[in-house]
């Protein structure tokens, strides 16, 4: 039987729920100040979500909801400098404590480094976004406890496809039996599953509704021991929140 060594965490929308009220709101600002008509809404960022990476959501968005914008010569630059300003913004929103982590989430890492598990990052956002994340909800010093962070362009294909988690392994020198990974989109566990790796999802707004066909387990959030998580789908083995109980048999029920 494999041994449990590793906790891999995705960020937007598992760690914390950053999409809806931090980095779509961060890309709106971005299109205000640079002169920029356009206004992304709850509704439209939802259907933006099915493709991975700020850049790519930039251009997903030209290609099929704003395809009478005239792009400029160099719009490989002109997309690089709009999300350089979004990233900006979203940064200064999570300086001001706008976007909590999701229930569970500090507990449960908390628990982890106690016991002596390895924890990592694996996510399509950018690198600065992670540092403001975790320094701004976890502080400055947890972004040590992430053994490795890996993150936006550091892998040539971003989630559905397994490269940031392929990537994360490697530079653990551990094999995906020896790892859990955690998700909350469909992009996510197809990235997860093609890694190989047993997959814990909690669902969010824009998620609840996708297939999330090979998780471990579904649930609405990881919960607290007094605000229990809701099992969505999967066997919680007599747990009403997310611990390394849980999680130890789940990579049990995967691996023994």
């Amino acid at each position: 039987m494999s041994t449990l060594k590793a906790l891999i965490f995705d960020v937007d929308g598992t760690l914390a729920d950053t999409e809806r009220d931090g980095h779509r709101v961060a890309f709106n600002m971005a299109f205000e100040s640079t002169g920029l008509d356009w206004h992304w809404s709850p509704e439209l960022y939802g259907e933006l979500l099915a493709v991975t990476g700020g850049k790519e959501r930039i251009r997903y968005y030209l290609e099929k909801f704003n395809t009478e914008f005239s792009k400029p010569d160099d719009f490989d630059a002109f997309v690089a400098e709009l999300h350089a300003a979004k990233t900006g913004f979203y940064t200064k929103l999570m300086a001001e404590g706008k976007i909590p982590l999701r229930p569970g989430v500090e507990r449960l890492i908390a628990e982890a480094r106690e016991a002596g598990y390895r924890i990592a990052i694996s996510t399509t956002t950018t690198p600065e976004n992670v540092t403001a994340l975790v320094t701004d909800t976890l502080g400055a010093e947890a972004l040590d406890w992430f053994e490795v962070i890996g993150a936006g362009d550091i892998v040539p294909l971003k989630k559905p496809a397994p490269d940031i988690y392929d990537y994360v392994l490697k530079e653990m020198n551990i094999v995906p039996e020896e790892a859990i990974a955690f998700e909350d989109s469909r992009n996510g566990i197809l990235s997860s599953l093609s890694a190989n790796l047993t997959t814990v999802i909690t669902t969010n707004g824009y998620t609840a509704e996708d297939d999330f066909s090979g998780a471990a387990i579904v649930l609405d959030q990881m919960g607290e021991p007094n605000a229990p998580f809701t099992l969505l789908e999967g066997n919680a083995h007599g747990e009403n929140h997310l611990n390394l109980a849980l999680i130890e048999a789940l990579h049990q029920s995967a691996h023994g």
